[in-house]
């Protein structure tokens, strides 16, 4: 059986990925914050009593802050696999905090990196790396395209890429970067455009909600559904060699288009309900982007299968579901 620890654990991306990791068969860590409420949700259908025999997975508590406490943990641990998913990850809120951006999105890289180093070196590393590492350079984008961020967030991912890369040549760590393209679902967080487009759509249906408002609507971007895209992380690591893979559908929707498909999945014209506020505006903006999934395609034979006008429409319907019955849960259907 093999064993793998998530940071992250309780964000999408790592809800999905320890669900995935379950059903593989994994022994599974997850890295969760002390907090004075529950913030389990995503994986509480995960939940497995820890009196009871066989558990295959645990959770630990700890913070990306804390290189001494990540040490400890991997010495004792000693995963086949780690995947590091914890981020600031709202680019809108990089630039209003970004020197918290920098320390947890950007160090804890490092800090984990070198727990590795130290008690885990036979732990092959995934690296949640990112789009917006791109920021301005046009689109398409691809492994061999520059990094111009526009916000704290891309810069800080672009540390963490760069220092990923650094241990796997220096060390001969197995430490792989996965450059994701915007990937959601329904469990994405609310604050997040895509999500806080399809739970209005939902609640305006409803009569819960009169208005929507939102910033750019002209924002090009590449859409993917999150379930897909951590088995991609997966393969990653299965591969012979580590490496750097850029992760997206190839197919561009501006924010436009993601509202319009999202509103018209249960019947509204979104023009009647939306409205401009200049508060959800980045101060530098990322006007397009759009990856190039070839290699990651070739070389581990992942392929997404929904595309971006289908995701805003499952996500619009999953929020119905969520505002009539609160317990709703999505539910994926894993392929590898």
């Amino acid at each position: 059986m093999r064993t793998a620890f998530i940071t992250g654990i309780t964000g999408q991306d790592g809800s999905y990925l320890a669900e995935f990791l379950l059903f593989k068969g994994y022994q599974v860590h997850g890295l969760i914050r002390r907090a004075s409420t529950f913030n389990t949700r995503r994986i509480d259908h995960l939940f497995q009593d820890p009196h009871v025999d066989g558990k295959r997975l645990t959770l630990h508590y700890g913070d990306m802050s804390d290189s001494s406490r990540l040490t400890t943990l991997l010495a004792t641990i000693q995963p086949d696999e780690i995947y590091h998913l914890a981020a600031q990850s709202h680019v809108r809120v990089s630039f209003d905090e970004p020197e918290h951006t920098g320390d947890v999105t950007g160090l804890s890289t490092t800090r984990i990196l070198e727990a590795i180093r130290l008690v885990s070196s036979e732990s092959k590393f995934y690296q949640a790396s990112s789009s917006e590492m791109f920021g301005a350079s046009p689109p398409p984008q691809n492994e061999l395209t520059p990094f111009y961020p526009r916000s704290p967030y891309g810069a800080s991912k672009v540390f963490s890429y760069w220092m990923t890369r650094n241990y796997r040549e220096a060390y001969g760590m197995f430490a792989t970067n996965g450059i994701l393209f915007n990937h959601e679902s329904p469990r994405r967080g609310e604050t997040f455009v895509t999500r806080k487009i399809t739970r209005a759509a939902a609640r305006i249906k409803l009569g819960m909600q009169d208005k929507l408002f939102l910033g750019n609507l002209d924002a090009v971007r590449d859409w993917g559904y999150a379930p897909e895209y951590v088995e991609a992380m997966w393969l990653m690591l299965q591969a012979d060699e580590p490496d750097d893979f850029v992760v997206a559908t190839g197919v561009a929707a501006t924010v436009k288009d993601f509202l319009q498909a999202s509103f018209e999945s249960v019947g509204l014209d979104y023009g009647k309900y939306v409205e401009f506020d200049s508060v959800y505006e980045r101060p530098t903006e990322v006007d397009a982007l759009v990856g190039d999934p070839t290699k990651v395609q070739t070389k581990t034979g992942w392929r997404h299968e929904v595309t971006s006008m289908e995701l805003a429409t499952k996500m619009t319907h999953a929020d119905l579901e969520s505002c009539r019955n609160p317990t709703f849960n999505d539910s994926h259907v894993w392929r590898y």
